[in-house]
């Protein structure tokens, strides 16, 4: 159940200051949702920030050769209490902006987890994980810091934001850009 919620309140959060309007207009219609109630509710997402090291640290980066122009992106999976790491390189195949391309590394690295969790019977709602990136748009997007007008942002935001929420708990941390380079190559 706290996924789903999680997933409304990004959903809501990622609306229009009209579009959420009229969703609390019609709240207050439908079931007696009180208006007040918009003001103060906060709408940005949940941080599960956790105490101590993570199970997993990822690290990813994104650009594209021209401003848009072809997207690619890497990512380094660690899982922290072997040390074990993978270093997985991406080509997007398709024109897109930088920061497009850093959205689409830090999901594929999400995705590339889950998938990694999933294969050894276990679920994401079993460990931790630090997101670590060099984009300042892309971390303070998801962790809500900042807003995100762009719908193509937003969607991409939202997705790494319902990733992210099947975790146990997460840490978004911005990194220098030698730190990428110095582990990413790039």
């Amino acid at each position: 159940m706290r996924d789903n919620i999680v997933r409304i309140l990004a959903a809501i959060a990622a609306l229009s200051e009209n579009e959420r309007a009229i969703l609390f207009e019609r709240l207050a219609g439908e079931v007696g949702f009180p208006l007040a109630s918009q003001t103060a509710l906060h709408l940005h997402f949940v941080s599960d920030e956790f105490e101590g090291p993570a199970d997993y640290a990822i690290i990813f980066d994104g650009g594209s050769h021209g401003n848009p122009g072809p997207g690619y992106g890497s990512y380094i999976l660690l899982r922290e209490h072997d040390r074990k790491q993978s270093l997985v390189r991406l080509d997007f195949g398709r024109q897109m902006t930088n920061n497009e391309a850093e959205y689409e590394a830090l999901i594929a690295a999400l995705q590339g987890l889950i998938e990694r969790i999933e294969e050894t019977g276990r679920s994401p709602e079993d460990f931790t994980v630090e997101v670590r990136g060099d984009s300042a748009l892309v971390i303070h997007q998801v962790r809500g810091d900042w807003k995100t007008k762009n719908d193509r942002m937003r969607a991409l935001r939202n997705q790494g934001r319902e990733l992210l929420a099947r975790f146990k708990g997460h840490r978004l941390v911005l990194q220098g850009r030698e730190e990428s380079v110095r582990v990413l190559g790039h």
